[in-house]
C-alpha cells in the first residue's frame, strides 16, 4: 500500500493561517475594493450582535487589516453591494458573486422552513406573506417594528416572534426580501430586486455546478480539508454530497489524500490539492505581531480543528473560582505569529471613551516579557481605535495564571 503524503504540522499551520488571511501582515486601506477583495478570499464574514468591545465581524476584519473601521463595511455592503447578507452556519455577510449559488440555498430550505416554523413560532406567519411583501413593494425598506403593528409583542426571544417578524425572516430565507442594510443591528428588509444588482441577480447554475463550486471553493479556503469540514464550511452542501465529491475529485486527480499532522503527532486522513505540500512549504512565516481575535474569527470557527493543528484547548468561557464568575463572550483570543499566547477579558465604555483590560490569561509556558508586553500594547492600540475609545484602563492584577 502507498505511503500517502504528509503534511507536518509545521507547515499545516503555516498554510492554515495564510488561508484564513493571518499570516501577511495587516497593511491595506481596510475599504472599498481591498475589504471587498478580503470578504472575497474568507468567503464571509460572520455578524454578530456581542458588541464587548466592537461586533464580531468588525473584529474580524481589523485583523486583517489594521486601518479598517466600522463604516467601512457597510459601505461595501449597502453602497457597493460587493457583498450581501444571508445564511452560512449562521448570518454572514458574503460576497456579492456567490448570490447565484445561494438561491439553491434558498429552495432547499423553504419547504423545511415552513414546516419548523409552522411548530416553532407563533401560527399565522404564512398569512403574513403577502401582506409584508405588499407594504414593502408600496412603502419600501422596513424593519420588524414596522410590520405586524397590530399584533401582540413579546419580551420573549427569537423564538417567540410575532407573525410578520417571522413573515420577513422567512421570506429572507426564501429569497423573496433582501436585507438592504442595518441600523444598529436592526435588520432593514427590501425587495430581493432591487437590493441584488441585475447581474448576479438574473445569474443561474445548475445544482450540480454549485455542489461542485461549494467544495470546491471551501478546499481553497482551508487548505486542507475532510468531506465534512468541505460540507461545513459554507452549509450548502450535505455530508453525503461532499462525500461524493470528494470520491469523485479523487478519482480524477483534482484532489489527493494526506497525512495530515497534528500538534501531539497524531495523523488524520484529510484532503488537499495535489500541490499542497509545496504550497504549504512557500507560504510565509505569519509575523510577530499579536493580533486580537474576535471568538467568532473564521480561523476558529471549527473548534475542533483548531484545537488539533494548534494545541491549545481553547473555549469561550472561562470560571474563576475566586471571582465567581464565569467569563463568556468577553473572552478574545491573543495570537501572536503562529501562536495563541492567551486570552484576554476586557470591554469599550463608551460613555467614557475608554478601552478597560479587565483580565489577561497567558496559555501555559507563555511569558509575558517586556517585548511581548509592548506588542501586546500595540495590539489593544489599535482595537482601542477600531472601538472608538480615547484611552485603555487596566484592572490592578490584570495578568492571570
Amino acid at each position: 500500500m502507498a505511503t500517502l503524503p504528509r503534511l507536518t504540522n509545521r507547515d499545516a499551520r503555516r498554510l492554515f493561517l495564510l488561508r484564513h488571511g493571518l499570516s501577511g501582515p495587516q497593511s491595506g486601506s481596510g475599504k472599498g475594493p481591498d475589504l471587498a477583495r478580503v470578504v472575497d478570499d474568507l468567503g464571509f464574514v460572520q455578524l454578530d450582535s456581542i458588541n464587548t468591545v466592537a461586533r464580531a465581524h468588525h473584529m474580524i476584519l481589523h485583523a486583517r487589516r489594521q486601518s479598517y473601521r466600522q463604516p467601512n463595511l457597510d459601505r461595501i455592503y449597502t453602497q457597493d453591494r460587493a457583498a450581501f447578507e444571508h445564511w452560512t452556519h449562521d448570518a454572514s455577510v458574503i460576497s456579492m458573486p456567490f448570490f447565484k449559488h445561494w438561491r439553491h440555498k434558498m429552495m432547499r430550505n423553504t419547504e423545511k422552513l415552513r414546516q419548523q416554523w409552522k411548530s416553532w413560532r407563533r401560527p399565522g406567519f404564512e398569512e403574513k406573506a403577502e401582506e409584508v411583501l405588499r407594504q414593502i413593494a408600496d412603502h419600501g425598506p422596513c424593519c420588524s417594528s414596522d410590520v405586524g403593528k397590530d399584533e401582540e409583542r413579546s419580551s420573549g426571544g427569537w423564538w417567540d416572534w410575532h407573525p410578520s417578524k417571522t413573515a420577513l425572516e422567512y421570506l429572507w430565507r426564501k429569497g423573496e426580501l433582501s436585507v438592504c442594510h442595518r441600523k444598529g443591528f436592526r435588520k432593514y428588509y427590501d425587495l430581493t430586486e432591487k437590493v441584488i444588482p441585475p447581474e448576479h441577480l438574473n445569474a443561474r447554475t445548475h445544482l450540480e455546478e454549485t455542489l461542485d463550486w461549494a467544495c470546491d471553493a471551501a478546499l481553497d479556503r482551508l487548505g486542507f480539508a475532510t468531506s465534512t469540514e468541505l460540507a461545513n464550511f459554507w452549509d450548502l452542501t450535505t455530508k453525503a454530497e461532499a462525500k461524493t465529491w470528494c470520491a469523485e475529485a479523487l478519482r480524477t486527480g483534482r484532489i489527493i489524500e494526506i497525512e495530515l499532522e497534528g500538534h501531539d503527532g497524531q495523523l488524520r486522513p484529510s484532503f488537499a490539492r495535489p500541490d499542497v505540500l509545496d504550497t504549504a512549504l512557500q507560504a510565509p512565516e505569519p509575523p510577530g505581531a499579536v493580533r486580537i481575535l474576535s471568538p467568532f474569527d473564521p480561523a476558529l470557527r471549527d473548534r475542533i480543528r483548531a484545537e488539533r493543528l494548534f494545541g491549545f484547548d481553547y473555549r469561550i468561557e472561562i470560571f474563576v473560582p475566586e471571582a465567581k464568575r464565569t467569563y463568556g463572550y468577553y473572552v478574545f483570543p491573543v495570537m501572536e505569529g503562529a501562536k495563541l499566547i492567551g486570552r484576554i477579558d476586557m470591554k469599550c465604555h463608551s460613555k467614557t471613551d475608554i478601552l478597560h483590560v479587565r483580565a489577561f490569561w497567558p496559555e501555559t509556558g507563555v511569558k509575558l516579557g517586556d517585548a511581548r508586553m509592548k506588542r501586546l500594547q500595540t495590539a489593544l492600540e489599535r482595537t482601542s481605535r477600531l472601538a472608538g475609545a480615547k484611552d485603555i484602563t487596566f484592572e490592578q492584577d490584570w495578568k492571570r495564571t
